[in-house]
Formats: C-alpha cells, sequence, structure tokens
C-alpha cells in the first residue's frame, strides 16, 4: 500500500471493517460502474484538457492589454466620447437659432432708396401751332428706420431728398423728414398674441434640453449597467477558476484513493465529469467576459479605439447599505423631475399659446394710422433742409378696416388648436400613469434584488457548512466523491447566485433612479433640463 494510504483511507485499514454504504448509494455506484465499462468497451477514453478553458488546439485571443476603470471614469468617458452624445448637444443650440430668428421680428430695419428718373417728351399747342420739346429730370433718395413693436405698433421714420429740374422749371431741391404711426386695435393689437411666436420658439429650445437630459440620462444607466455586467462577468471567471481548482483537487485525491483501494474505480468517472462541467462554465464565463468587455469598451471607447484592450473594473458592486425609500418619494421625485413628463407639460403650454394666437385671428383687422412731415424747398440740397425758400408740412390719419366673410379659415384654426391642447392633456395623463407602472416596476425589482441579497447571503453560508459536512463524511469513509462534487456545485452556484443579486440590486438601484429623473442629479452631473419645467 502506498504511503500516503494512511492519511488519505481513513475509512478503512488493516484491522478495520470495510465500510458499509447505503442501497441507494450502491444502486449509483452500480450505475457509474455500468458506464464506465461500457465506455472501455467502445473504446473511449476520459480527458482533461489544458487548463486554460479551451478546447484543445485552440488558442486564445484575449488581448494582454488592461488598464483600470472605475464606475466614475467609465461615466465621464462615455460622456466625452459617445457621437449620439455630441450630435444630442447640437439640438438645443438649432433650436435656438429658430428663437433668435423668431426674436428678429422686433429688430428695428435700416432701409435706403435711390431713384433716378428722366423724360422727354414733344408738345403740341393747337391754339398756337407750335411744338413743344418738353424734358425733365428728378432724382430722389430716402434713407429711414422701421421697427415692429410687440404692442402691435410700426413705426416708421424717414428722411427724403428729392431734386427736380425740367426745361421750364430751374433746379429745386425738396426735403422732408417725416413719421409713420400703425397701430393696430384688434387683430394683433395685444401684446401677449405678437409674442406667441417667440415663446413658442423658446419652449422648443427648452423642450430640446429635456430631450438632451433624457438622452445623457439613458447614456449614463446603460454605461453602468454595462459596467457591472463586466464586474459581474470578472467574478464569474474567478468563481469558476476556483472551483475548477477544487474540483481537479478533489479528482487527484480521488484518484490517489483509488490507487489506495479506498474508493473504487466508479468514482473516477463522477469527479471526471465535475472537473469538465467546471471546465465547461469557465468557458462561458469567460466568453461573457469578452462579451461584456466589448459593450462596455463601445460606450466609453472613441471609435477609432483599440478593441483589444480590456478593463479591470475597480469598483465594488457591494453598497454600504441596502436600502430604498418609499415608492411614493420616487413617485413623487418622477411627477417633478421626469424629462418626458416635463416636456408633456411643456408641449401643453405650446398648445395653449397657439389657441392665443389663434382666437387673436378671429378678429377683425382695425388699424389707426398717422402719417406726419415736414418738407422744405430751395435751390440746394442743405439749404433746403433750412427751408430757406419755403416750408411745408403734410398730416395724414385714418383708420383701416378689413375683416374675412365668413372667416372660416380662422375659425378652424382656432378649433384645431383646442382640439390638440385636449389631445395633449389626454396624452399627458396616460404618460404619467405609464411612468408611475414603470416607477412601481423598477422599485419593485429594485426591493426583490435587495432581498434576494440578503436571502442568497445565508444560502452561501449554509452551503459552505454543507461542503464542509460533505468533506468530512468522505475523508472519514462514510460519503462518496459525487456527494462532495454535488456540494461544491451547490455551494458555486450559490456563490454564483448571490454575486447576481448583487449587481443586479445596483442596476435595479440604477433604474429606479433613471425612471424617477433622478439619476443625473445623485450623480452630481450638469445637464441642460435639470430644472424641472415651471408653467409660465
Amino acid at each position: 500500500m502506498p504511503a500516503e494510504c494512511p492519511s488519505l483511507c481513513q475509512g478503512r485499514g488493516p484491522g478495520k471493517p470495510p465500510v458499509r454504504h447505503s442501497p441507494r448509494l450502491a444502486i449509483l455506484l452500480f450505475g457509474l460502474l455500468l458506464a464506465a465499462s461500457s465506455a472501455a468497451a467502445q473504446g473511449l477514453r476520459l480527458g482533461i484538457p489544458a487548463n486554460d478553458g479551451l478546447p484543445p488546439g485552440t488558442t486564445s485571443n484575449v488581448s494582454t492589454q488592461t488598464v483600470d476603470l472605475s464606475l466614475e471614469d467609465a461615466v465621464a468617458l462615455a460622456l466625452q466620447h459617445t457621437p449620439g452624445l455630441r450630435a444630442e448637444r447640437l439640438a438645443p443650440l438649432i433650436q435656438g437659432t429658430f428663437e433668435a430668428q423668431e426674436r428678429a421680428v422686433f429688430d428695428p430695419v435700416l432701409f435706403g432708396e435711390v431713384e433716378l428718373a428722366r423724360d422727354r417728351s414733344i408738345r403740341q399747342f393747337q391754339e398756337i401751332q407750335v411744338q413743344e420739346a418738353f424734358r425733365s429730370e428728378r432724382e430722389r433718395a430716402e434713407l429711414g428706420l422701421r421697427q415692429t413693436l410687440p404692442t402691435g405698433t410700426e413705426l416708421t421714420l424717414s428722411l427724403r431728398n428729392t431734386r427736380a429740374e425740367s426745361s421750364r422749371a430751374p433746379e429745386q431741391y425738396t426735403g422732408r423728414a417725416g413719421i409713420s404711426l400703425t397701430q393696430a386695435l384688434l387683430r394683433g393689437g395685444r401684446i401677449d398674441s405678437n409674442l406667441v411666436r417667440l415663446r413658442q420658439a423658446g419652449l422648443d429650445v427648452t423642450a430640446s434640453e429635456f430631450q438632451l437630459r433624457g438622452f445623457v440620462e439613458r447614456l449614463v444607466a446603460d454605461v453602468e449597467a454595462a459596467y457591472w455586467d463586466a464586474v459581474l462577468a470578472a467574478e464569474e471567471i474567478a468563481i469558476f477558476d476556483e472551483a475548477l481548482g477544487v474540483a481537479e483537487r478533489q479528482l487527484r485525491e480521488t484518484q490517489a484513493r483509488i490507487r489506495a483501494g479506498d474508493r473504487p474505480e466508479t468514482e473516477e468517472v463522477g469527479a471526471l465529469a465535475e472537473v469538465a462541467l467546471r471546465r465547461q462554465g469557465l468557458i462561458d464565463a469567460r466568453t461573457a467576459f469578452e462579451r461584456a468587455q466589448d459593450r462596455l469598451a463601445r460606450l466609453v471607447r472613441r471609435d477609432t479605439a483599440d478593441w483589444e484592450q480590456r478593463f479591470r473594473t475597480t469598483s465594488t458592486p457591494v453598497p454600504q447599505a441596502y436600502a430604498l425609500e418609499p415608492v411614493a418619494d420616487y413617485i413623487a421625485l418622477g411627477r417633478l423631475h421626469r424629462a418626458d413628463l416635463s416636456e408633456a407639460q411643456l408641449r401643453i403650454q405650446r398648445g395653449e399659446l397657439d389657441i392665443i394666437r389663434s382666437r387673436n385671428g378671429l378678429l377683425p383687422r382695425l388699424d389707426f394710422f398717422l402719417t406726419l412731415g415736414a418738407s422744405g424747398y430751395a435751390e440746394t440740397f442743405s439749404a433746403s433742409l433750412r427751408g430757406e425758400q419755403g416750408d411745408g408740412y403734410d398730416l395724414v390719419g385714418g383708420l383701416r378696416f378689413e375683416l374675412p366673410l365668413g372667416n372660416r379659415a380662422a375659425d378652424a384654426e382656432f378649433r384645431r388648436a383646442r382640439l390638440t391642447r385636449e389631445q395633449s392633456r389626454e396624452a399627458l395623463d396616460n404618460l404619467e400613469r405609464l411612468a408611475i407602472q414603470d416607477i412601481r416596476g423598477s422599485w419593485l425589482d429594485a426591493d426583490r434584488a435587495r432581498a434576494q441579497v440578503r436571502a442568497r447571503e445565508e444560502t452561501v453560508a449554509l452551503q459552505r457548512e454543507l461542503l464542509r459536512v460533505a468533506e468530512i463524511r468522505y475523508r472519514v469513509g462514510t460519503g462518496t466523491a459525487l456527494a462532495v462534487a454535488q456540494a461544491q456545485r451547490d455551494l458555486l452556484e450559490s456563490e454564483l447566485s448571490l454575486r447576481e443579486a448583487t449587481v443586479r440590486f445596483r442596476q435595479a438601484s440604477t433604474d429606479l433612479l433613471l425612471q424617477s429623473g433622478t439619476l443625473l442629479l445623485h450623480r452630481a452631473i450638469e445637464s441642460p433640463g435639470l430644472e424641472p419645467f415651471q408653467r409660465i
């Protein structure tokens, strides 16, 4: 008997009775013996591949380039490198150009005009039977300033000079300075209706900011989910690698005890199968790790980045406290901070502005206009401004009325604006219901994950104790290698389940903050649209 037999074969030895197995265990061992005999009869051989987690004849393509990456760094890199975010950032700037365009309606306009006219005609006087060639020249230049005010007032200031000369009159200059005022009394006479398009353009800018904020929130949530998936994949590799080492040690111990005659040869089959299962799990874990790394790299790397570079995640998924606020608090925050609800409320206010504008279109047009000018005449331009040869003035005032018969177009636009507002209100109510459902669902997922973490921590502790008992029974000869392998497998599954539950709790917590619209606030990330929408 080999020298290590006394330490390994504690269940049998000289002077000791053979170990008695239960009938169920005897049947199981008999089945394993038949399977081993069948394999030997068919000429099959059992073997363990090299300890690299890959089938024979293949090589690993995992890059050796690894950099440390924390969760905060991953989020910062994604906010810096994501092409979609760079495109979304341009949306508020683009909408801002429309607001500037609407504001320009009330900017003053400088205008000028120059005119040159020449005329030559033949006139015949029948009384005296004489023909005369009549010639005239006229040059006119005008410069002025025109502005439309939000009050519905249009002001025009102008300065005009005219030089006239003909075959019958000497050269003469006329200068005129005038002011013209037109005030809308009914249609277009209210400030709120005249500022509708400007305010709508401002609301469109705010809406684009809410859309940008929603994009940033979703991006941060995706990065955090990808990061924790990478953390989980790395931990699964470590667990499977450790389990593989334990299974291989168990296999070597089983083989030694078989050689010592302390165990039947059939137990080697179970140990080999357990090692093969561990190897299979390690291969799957490494593949999942590569996929998680690629997903994380897509979010945090530039377009031309090296895809073979891998990240060593440094943040731990275990929070300091598995705590959640009442679901009613998250619902209240969601009603206040969710970007989609704020945008929907903004659309309702935009529709109310449409009602103001279309109601203004129902009114008839009634404008008051007044024109006042002062003129001077002289033989030179400078003298005409002083009115050396004579002064004059002109004054025109009146009312202008206009009303389309039936006014059906304005009436249809007004009714459409009211119906659209009602439609937006119904859509907001439905969207709010969906938001509450999403928040409650996320809270339930987070609460379940929190409870699962605590339950699986207890399960892992119990499985460790069961494994310890199975190993003791195996060493004293009252247990089997199959029972030990089963206990090891149960412990492995419980440890994997605990790691997954911990990661899922972190991901569920992130999703809960996302659904309540407070993810960026909790992460201290500045973004347009963070302020809740306030109705004007």
